[in-house]
């Protein structure tokens, strides 16, 4: 179909959720994308850090195509070797005790935050009160929406749930005083993505990992977006030196195909029984096949060394570009996950829209960000060609 009926099918018959871009993509090649015009693109957005192999991975490929031949899905009424398989997996590279899956990241927070609950309920002392950050983002259910600490999410679906206070990020003074007997969770991005790829330092962990200890609250870190390699170790908590009691996981883990998860470790990895919380698709045997070749390539190549290193290059071009261009405010991030915020005066939306029409596939996050999360695989000629489109729209 050309993409004029594609569009005018949509409009008919999609529900208007999305504010989209022009273009639709049918095809994907190494970190390329090609549309229905057949025009090539280079992705530096990998499907909002989901596609993080790029997209000519034969493994990969060959991987999925034999979950299709064998078996897909059967249900969690019975035992699943990949399933348990990809739990070992996940469980000896990060020090966890359990998992358990879904089919997205909000679905995980969810149960996240359920598993904080029974901890609590479990000990005979119910607690309700979650603790996330101010310019978070946590998901699209009810629950998640709440959690999430920006309020231009919230109006339109009020009363949200009542538990949730936001803390500022940068005032672990105010964190501590925020956490007390009644606090069940506090559940922290390393990197807040959405909110504008804002790194949240170790001094702020290290006060949340202590107030969490002082008060008995689970420490939860969404690592949806900045986990699985991204910020060039496998979770991003990893370079705090903080250890969480529960880490949330989606996005890359399944490089394309749908799966989130959660991790457990210590007694809090022990909260859930038999029916406390349970899924119909989710660890089933096609998203964990995905998740298994994603996870096991990350732990057994060079390519988390690789996202280092080609995350410290474009960061140290941008911030090159930063130093020409006054239009360029700060450059944060770590890996690739990277996010360059801009001038009042230089709109991030009409950036992104010009670099694709440039053949470049970016993002926007926070009030006005440019936001990169390229596949894994990319390369410094391809961030080169970035850097220069980019300095000559600045």
């Amino acid at each position: 179909m050309v993409l004029d009926d594609i569009i005018r099918l949509e409009k008919q018959y999609y529900c208007p959720v999305f504010s989209r871009q022009k273009v639709c993509f049918t095809r994907g090649e190494d970190v390329h994308l090609f549309d229905t015009e057949g025009n090539r693109y280079t992705d530096f957005l990998s499907g909002i850090g989901v596609c993080c192999l790029g997209y000519s991975d034969e493994g990969y490929k060959d991987a999925l195509r034999g979950a299709i031949d064998s078996l897909m899905h059967t249900s969690n009424l019975f035992y699943n070797e990949v399933q348990s398989r990809l739990a070992e997996l996940l469980c000896k590279a990060t020090g966890y005790d359990n998992a358990f899956f879904s089919n997205s990241g909000a679905e995980a927070v969810e149960g996240a935050l359920k598993l904080a609950l029974k901890y609590h309920y479990a000990l005979g002392k119910p607690r309700r009160g979650i603790i996330t950050l101010k310019g978070s983002f946590h998901g699209r259910t009810l629950a998640t929406l709440a959690a999430t600490g920006q309020s231009r999410f919230h109006e339109a679906f009020r009363p949200l749930p009542k538990s949730f206070v936001h803390v500022d990020p940068k005032d672990p003074g105010e964190l501590k005083d925020a956490v007390n007997g009644g606090t069940a969770a506090v559940m922290i991005e390393p990197i807040i993505g959405e909110g504008g790829v804002s790194p949240v330092s170790g001094d702020f962990l290290a006060a949340a990992r202590e107030a969490c200890d002082k008060h008995g609250a689970l420490l939860i870190a969404d690592e949806i977006q900045c986990g699985m390699g991204r910020t060039g170790t496998l979770l991003a908590s990893e370079a705090s030196g903080i250890k969480p009691d529960v880490v949330v996981l989606a996005k890359a883990l399944g490089g394309g195909v749908p799966i989130g998860a959660f991790l457990a470790r210590g007694e809090a990895a022990r909260a859930f029984s038999a029916g406390d919380h349970g899924s119909t698709f989710g660890g089933n045997q096609l998203a964990c096949t995905a998740a298994y070749y994603v996870v096991n390539k990350l732990v057994s190549t060079d390519l988390m060394r690789r996202v280092a290193d080609t995350g410290e290059y474009f960061i140290s071009k941008l911030k090159e570009l930063k130093e020409k261009s006054r239009k360029i405010v700060q450059v944060r991030g770590r890996g690739l996950m990277i996010g360059a915020e801009l001038a009042p005066d230089a709109s991030a939306k009409e950036i992104q829209t010009s670099l694709l029409a440039l053949g470049f596939v970016t993002a926007t996050a926070g009030t006005n960000t440019l936001r990169f999360l390229p596949p894994y695989i990319i390369r410094r000629e391809h961030i080169d060609s970035l850097i220069g489109a980019l300095e000559t729209l600045l």
